[in-house]
């Protein structure tokens, strides 16, 4: 075991293989795993056997929360490219580029973590890059009206495209999302999905990736046609409380992106994350665990993480 400061405590796992990117940490803050990547770490001896440390069972834990995109699948990719085949659809040309639009991996990255939400996505990009010409509007549109048809279009083309993607039958759930799902329905807890995504192409993906039975099964399930306000704010996660009829104390949300977080948390929930590559490097300070994935989280590894989570408050 190796004293890296006062503060934190780091922990090697057992068997922990050569390109193994992550160790766990214990804070203080929050008694609880977390994980770091290798290279933002200065460690002298990782090769200590690792100390279990004992909390007691809590019982405060009644709803797990999860995102869709990003959480139970790594879906960015798949909308990057239903966005750019319909800005080539279309033929969308943001002044003074001659080619149609098109987002970029390293921009996306950037652009999906900073708006939640297609609609806004596009909204903001024109608003910043200025309106584009199209085979809708010769000329970039000038009134809130011809600007409102050609997001709306736009996005309804996208959705279509999305969906014959998720349909392709090549997209699996991230690694432990179903059987969390199932340990946490077997417990009793309440299940919910809140998602920024509109309620179509959502409905498509938990119906083609985690079945109609688990489907059904939800307590609770959110998309971003459901509320007046995207992530991060936290109108979705507060209206997923009151449907609940639980505490935002008593909740626990999944999420992979700072936005996501940042909702949560304003609603007053503890969240942990399990990032992707494209918000691996994002500030997650606020989250109670981060994990590469969920493939080795349990239901009562959650339990322990909020009742430490609300003692600390």
């Amino acid at each position: 075991m190796a004293m890296a400061s006062p503060s934190t405590l780091f922990i090697s796992p057992q068997n922990l293989s050569s390109n193994c990117s992550s160790l766990f940490y214990y804070s203080p803050k929050f008694p609880t795993f977390r994980t770091k990547k290798l290279s933002s770490l200065s460690l002298t001896n990782t090769t200590a056997k690792p100390r279990r440390l004992s909390v007691s069972a809590s019982r405060s834990l009644q709803a797990l929360i999860f995102d869709c995109d990003g959480v139970i699948l790594e879906s960015e990719h798949l909308h990057r490219q239903a966005y750019n085949d319909a800005f080539a659809h279309f033929n969308v040309r943001c002044p003074p580029s001659s080619q149609p639009l098109n987002w970029d991996l390293e921009f996306y990255d950037v652009l999906q973590n900073l708006i939640g939400g297609g609609k806004p996505k596009m909204r903001w990009y024109f608003k910043e890059h200025g309106w584009p010409s199209s085979i809708l509007f010769e000329t970039p549109p000038e009134s809130d009206e011809e600007r409102a048809k050609l997001i709306d279009t736009l996005q309804d083309w996208k959705t279509e495209r999305y969906k014959e993607i998720i349909k392709s039958g090549t997209v699996e759930t991230r690694p432990g999302v179903l059987r969390l799902m199932d340990e946490a329905k077997a417990a009793g807890k309440m299940l919910a999905v809140c998602s920024a995504a509109t309620k179509s192409s959502v409905v498509l993906c938990l119906e083609n990736l985690i079945g109609m039975e688990r489907f059904k099964g939800l307590d609770c399930f959110l998309a971003g046609d459901d509320v007046k306000e995207k992530k991060p704010d936290p109108l979705i996660y507060l209206t997923a409380a009151k449907r609940l009829g639980v505490s935002e104390k008593d909740c626990l949300v999944v999420e992979d992106s700072v936005i996501g977080l940042q909702a949560a948390t304003k609603a007053g929930m503890s969240c942990v994350i399990t990032y992707t590559s494209s918000t691996a490097d994002q500030d997650f300070t606020d989250s109670i665990a981060i994990y590469p994935d969920l493939s080795n989280v349990r239901l009562s590894d959650l339990e322990l993480l909020l009742q430490n989570a609300v003692a600390a408050k």
